[in-house]
């Protein structure tokens, strides 16, 4: 069918209802011309719109406009990309058709848009200028503007209009291309250059038939027709996140909300709905951030463009080399260390900007920065945006590291003529002259010659040379430049990597910037050829290419993901990580071929030294900062490899390499940026240089050595290859349940023991049973519901029916040596179960006559557990009965493990006879870990707390037991540590202790230690004037903004504290007005009463607070309805001051006991006979107690022979 002919069938068929304004003629002629483009189509191709969306950029946004410009129809403090031309012009639709419709068009210096009218705010098209290679006239007022993909036709109101346009497009072509600005379009994107974009994808969008492809990218959110259209770099729209909101509609949904419109997205999933809605919050985020210093900075036309690398509308900044740059150029700054260049963000680190120093960057910046730093660069070593980070990184150690470039002054080399130059020309206004002094070697530290103004900072003070003085602070400890042989940046690679080439065809998708946690589907992937060859892995567009798409370098590699089979829509996968933060992800339906890919990258990148880790089939494989050993204070770098859940390093001062077992650690945290392995016999640390692949270890290694089946070998395990559930179930039992009547045959409550399981299968290490929190029943029928649900059982299916044939045989001996041959062939975790297992039953029944649990009881119960019986063979029993009663024999326990076992027996009996006569084991009693001084295992003691106990009690207890003399002055006290909020509170000596236990979250525990400041404010308590104290503090709120949690910054307000009240003011009061007696002459603005406050001391470091010197405040009302704030002091005193008045008006002036000698003293004594042991409450009479020990007392080896 001819254009013509489309034309006609159109006007032939009926027009489609307009549901709302968000769609256009056009967008309902696309919805009939559904026909994507051919990927490689290069032909000539009219565009059309989607919809009346604007925009005034593209996801080069970081570089070229994401803070180009304010959104139309906002009052915008400045235009920084101001319009070239707009006016009206008819645009074509698509496939050539006749009819025309009137677009408003704009061009400004990065693109052309057109609109449904001038008075939209979205547009329905974008173009970015770098991708037009020409425009030409087509006649009749016409003209096309000629991409690399696709042409638009547009047809002005005359030939003069027509030349117009046509004249000012190529002028902006033409000077783009010779000024070669380093403004960048998303085609250049698509190659995989650039570090822009924070989440791209799929989404539905209200109103629309098919998905659209969605970036978030910085402070904007762009919509594309299509995933090809991104590569392309034709958009339809973006929105500005400085006016948007997001918010959950429902379980799939969510609204981005301005004030023009609310789009309505709908995600394939619940977690890529979390995904796109934490994104869409973070944008939103980074567009609130206050703009005022960078437009300030940017005032200076030098400093709106990277002094790096060129990208335009830099926002961060090198605070003692006075050089604006962009993000990329600031993220291999900070690799440099800050004694070379000291980074902070223009628009988040507000406080770091004074007037003085915006000034300075004014008066200097880019410009003058750069014609001492830049003076000597050759062509061929500058960088440009699209550089890669290995490129960036080895200019700015050039540049600002070795002084490479740098125009070195007259007197370099001459320390003496430099320092005394550098003295007086701190006194001028010469801030260049100043600059090249100091970074050629003069000293801001050095004599002046005059003791009044010993140094160039004073001497510039004197003069009141203020930029000068700003600027000498800022590099008080600057590291001069100098030239090193092998530079930081070559360590990793001082040796020659091995040369591998390997070729085929891959599909890829489009670069990360974050872990993909979601299913990739096949359509979301692009065959590419792909060849890996003297180090480089490039890939092209097909295999007849001669031009790569993108490449990467095997340098930049850090590490390499081999993915489990169909982690997304090709049966394997892997991903690749660099040092840029960026992830590449390939696949294919063939896993050998990929298997072949993995090993000739791992073997391309992975340091030579480290090749034996290449023997192993792993999962995931590259090089990591760590700790480790006795030295913790230097990071090191070593190379690690995980295979099912060992993980294996190559440690930098190694020549083999380790396995960490890690289903058997002892600990698994996170502290800090860094992940902590804890083995028994050493602590390792591996740190987070790069966030993007350190996630992507953290989240491998976590799952790893969690609980990954239901066979025992899959399960989290001790050093003795005990399952962590089932020691830590045998443990609590042991402690507090071998007493208990009926245990073991007694089912605890079901919904209990689901929940149970349930948490210790997933995490059996974080897991802490407690006498109180948890019932003996529950726990134990945790116990025997995981020997029942295991997949293989304990005895394992294929030797299970000749444990059941070994019961019948009748010659007692011969059926021993049989049950120790079967034990012999077990596997591992296995046969050190079952030992664990038949040594606790061992112990259970020792306490028949108060259990009622015997031999013969306990095997009823768990010989249909463990065989996974019905109950109705006897033998499962008889085999269980038969290893409990042979036990020593059966598993070869010696004299001195029988002893050991016996001993802790004893202890746990004497424990309960002292407790029964002392009458002291009281219901209600709480047994907890208490720490002395710090927490860690040494310092732990386990305290049993009653009812009335006293924090001062539980302080002398722990001293007590740590034989500790309180001397004069020391002002000991029992602390509530809160490690979430990174905030203590000293409990009131008066304070019982057990009702602060049962409202400790998981992330809180308790200490006792030295309060270092009581003295201090017992002597301000004694020597001020009034009850009350007044002043300012600064304040900030924790509540919801925008869904972004923490409201914003702390701000200065009044504060009045007295005994019944604390009161805010926002408006700093005349000194009148502060007097305590015209309190109520002034209305607060908030207003809290004190016995409803918790103040802790110190804040969490995430909130940035402006001191050191900080509360956390914690309110609840009568209705149980919390709220929580911040404040900050401006000294330590002032923190003493608040803190001892908080004190006094709650506790009514009773701050410290005057006498603590005596309540000391009068306590009761502990049983001596106890010594350190944690108490354990036990049940059962008094008699039957004191027969148990007198039996163990005459003969225990007598007693444990005749179970």
């Amino acid at each position: 069918m001819s254009d013509k002919d489309d034309a006609e069938t159109m006007r032939g068929r009926p027009c489609p209802e307009r549901v709302n304004s968000l769609f256009s003629e056009d967008e309902l002629i696309e919805d009939y011309y559904d026909q994507p483009p051919a990927a490689n189509d290069s032909s000539c191709w009219n565009d059309y719109g989607l919809s009346t969306l604007q925009s005034s950029g593209t996801v080069s946004s970081r570089s070229s406009s994401m803070h180009s410009s304010s959104p139309e129809g906002l009052d915008a403090p400045s235009q920084l990309l101001p319009i070239i031309k707009a006016g009206w012009l008819d645009k074509n639709p698509p496939q050539g058709s006749y009819i025309y419709q009137k677009r408003w068009v704009k061009l400004d210096a990065d693109y052309l848009r057109y609109f449904d009218s001038e008075k939209d705010t979205y547009s329905k098209r974008f173009i970015p200028v770098t991708s037009i290679a020409r425009v030409a006239s087509i006649g009749d007022q016409k003209f096309e503007v000629i991409t690399n993909n696709r042409t638009f036709a547009f047809r002005a109101e005359s030939d003069a209009d027509r030349n117009e346009w046509m004249r000012t497009l190529q002028q902006m072509v033409d000077e783009r291309k010779f000024k070669g600005l380093n403004r960048i379009s998303l085609f250049q994107l698509a190659t995989g250059t650039l570090d822009l974009v924070d989440k791209c994808g799929l989404l539905e969008l209200r109103g629309f038939k098919n998905k659209l492809y969605v970036v978030v990218a910085g402070d904007k959110v762009f919509l594309y027709k299509n995933a090809e259209d991104y590569r392309q770099g034709i958009g339809i729209t973006y929105i500005e996140m400085n006016v948007g909101n997001v918010k959950d509609v429902d379980r799939r949904g969510f609204d981005l909300t301005t004030p023009y419109r609310i789009f309505s997205f709908s995600a394939d999933s619940d977690q890529e709905k979390d995904e796109w809605v934490e994104a869409m919050q973070q944008s939103i985020a980074e567009a609130l951030s206050n703009s005022e210093v960078a437009e300030k900075i940017w005032s200076v036309e030098a400093n709106r463009f990277c002094a790096d690398c060129g990208s335009p509308q830099p926002d961060w900044a090198s605070v003692n080399l006075c050089v604006v740059i962009c993000k990329r150029c600031a993220g291999e700054h900070r690799g440099l260390g800050p004694s070379i260049t000291k980074v902070r963000s223009l628009k988040m680190d507000r406080k770091v900007w004074t007037e003085e120093l915006i000034e300075l960057f004014c008066k200097v910046g880019n410009c003058v920065a750069n014609q001492f730093w830049a003076a000597n660069v050759p062509p061929s070593e500058a960088i440009h945006t699209a550089s890669r980070s290995q490129e960036r990184r080895r200019f700015l150690v050039a540049k600002y590291k070795e002084g490479k470039y740098r125009r070195y002054h007259p007197l370099f080399g001459n320390q003496e003529e430099l320092n005394k130059a550098l003295c007086a020309t701190v006194t001028t206004s010469d801030l260049a002259e100043t600059q090249s002094l100091v970074f050629c070697g003069a000293e801001v530290s050095c004599f002046s010659g005059d003791p009044n103004f010993p140094n160039p900072i004073a001497l510039a003070e004197q003069a009141g040379q203020k930029l000068q003085m700003e600027f000498l602070l800022h590099n008080k400890n600057s590291e001069i430049p100098r030239v090193e042989a092998g530079s930081s940046e070559e360590k990793h690679y001082s040796v020659i990597l091995p040369s591998v080439t390997h070729n085929g065809f891959l599909f890829k998708t489009p670069s990360m910037a974050k872990l993909v946690h979601e299913r990739k589907s096949r359509e979301e992937f692009s065959r590419r050829w792909c060849t890996l060859n003297d180090s480089i892995f490039s890939y092209y567009e097909n295999d007849r290419n001669a031009v790569p798409n993108g490449e990467i370098k095997m340098e930049e590699i850090v590490c390499l993901v081999n993915n489990p089979p169909d982690a997304h829509g090709f049966e394997s996968t892997f991903e690749v990580y660099i040092e840029s933060e960026r992830l590449y992800l390939f696949g294919l339906d063939k896993l050998e071929a990929i298997r072949k890919w993995v090993k000739s990258i791992a073997k391309s990148f992975v340091h030579p030294r480290a090749d034996e880790l290449l023997s192993h089939d792993f999962e995931r494989i590259g090089r990591l900062q760590y700790k480790g050993g006795l030295n913790l204070e230097r990071a090191k770098e070593g190379w690690f490899a995980l295979t099912q859940s060992t993980l294996y390093a190559f440690f930098e001062d190694s020549d083999k390499e380790e396995a960490l077992h890690l289903k058997k650690l002892q600990e698994l945290s996170i502290q800090g940026d860094s992940l902590v392995l804890v083995e028994r016999r050493r602590t390792l640390y591996i740190q987070g240089e790069r966030k993007l692949d350190f996630l992507g270890w953290v989240a491998a290694i976590q799952k790893a050595a969690g609980s990954s089946g239901d066979t025992l070998s899959e399960q989290q395990l001790t050093e003795l290859d005990i399952p962590v559930i089932v020691d830590r179930c045998i443990d609590y039992i042991t402690q507090c349940g071998l007493t208990s009547e009926g245990i073991y045959r007694k089912s605890g409550q079901n919904s209990k023991t689901t929940s149970l399981l349930e948490m210790l299968r997933k995490d059996a290490r974080r897991v802490r049973l407690k006498e109180g929190e948890h019932q003996v029943d529950d726990v134990s029928n945790t116990l025997k519901r995981f020997f029942r649900d295991l997949g293989d059982g304990l005895f394992t299916k294929e030797f299970c029916q000749d444990w059941l044939k070994a019961a019948a045989i009748e010659d007692e001996e011969e059926k021993i040596s049989q049950y120790r041959r079967l034990l012999s062939i077990l596997p591992v975790v296995n046969r050190a179960t079952v030992k664990a297992l038949i040594n606790h039953l061992y112990r259970v029944q020792y306490f028949s006559d108060m259990n009622q649990m015997n031999t013969h009881n306990l095997a009823i119960v768990f010989g249909p557990t463990l065989f996974q019986t019905d109950g109705k063979d006897y033998k499962a029993g008889r085999v269980v009965e038969d290893l409990i009663s042979h036990y020593v024999v059966i598993f070869s326990v010696d004299k001195q493990e029988m002893r050991k076992q016996q001993d802790e027996i004893t202890a746990i009996i004497k424990m309960r006879i002292a407790g029964s006569s002392s009458g002291t084991q009281q219901a209600g009693d709480f047994i907890c870990t208490v720490y002395l001084e710090e927490k860690k295992t040494e310092a732990e003691q386990h305290i049993k707390i009653p009812a009335t106990m006293t924090a001062e009690e539980l302080t002398f207890e722990i001293l007590d037991r740590r034989k500790i003399v309180m001397k004069e002055k020391e002002y000991w006290s029992c602390f509530e540590v809160n490690e979430r909020e990174e905030a203590e509170r000293p409990l009131h000596y008066s304070e019982k202790v057990l009702p602060i236990l049962h409202d400790l979250g998981t992330d809180s525990f308790l200490v006792v230690k030295k309060q270092l400041s009581m003295e201090n404010m017992l002597i301000y308590l004694a020597s001020r004037v009034g009850d009350s104290k007044h002043g300012m503090m600064k304040f900030r709120e924790e509540r919801n903004l925008l869904g972004l949690g923490l409201s914003t910054g702390f701000h200065d307000r009044y504060f009045i504290l007295n005994h019944s009240c604390l009161r805010l003011y926002k408006e700093v009061r005349t000194l009148k007005q502060r007097m305590p007696a015209m309190e109520n002459s002034h209305r607060p603005e908030k207003e809290w009463p004190v016995k409803n406050l918790k103040v802790y001391l110190g804040i969490k470091k995430k909130l940035r607070p402006p001191s050191c010197w900080g509360f956390t405040v914690f309110y609840e009302n009568e209705k149980h309805e919390k709220q929580q704030w911040y404040l900050c002091c401006d000294t330590q005193m002032e923190l003493r001051e608040w803190f001892a008045t908080f004190l006094h008006v709650q506790n009514g002036g009773n701050v410290w006991p005057s006498e603590s000698s005596k309540v000391r003293a009068s306590r009761t004594q502990q049983d001596s006979r106890l010594g350190n042991i944690s108490l354990i409450p036990l049940r059962g009479n008094e008699n039957e107690m004191r027969n148990s020990v007198a039996a163990f007392a005459a003969d225990p080896l007598t007693l444990l022979r005749n179970v």
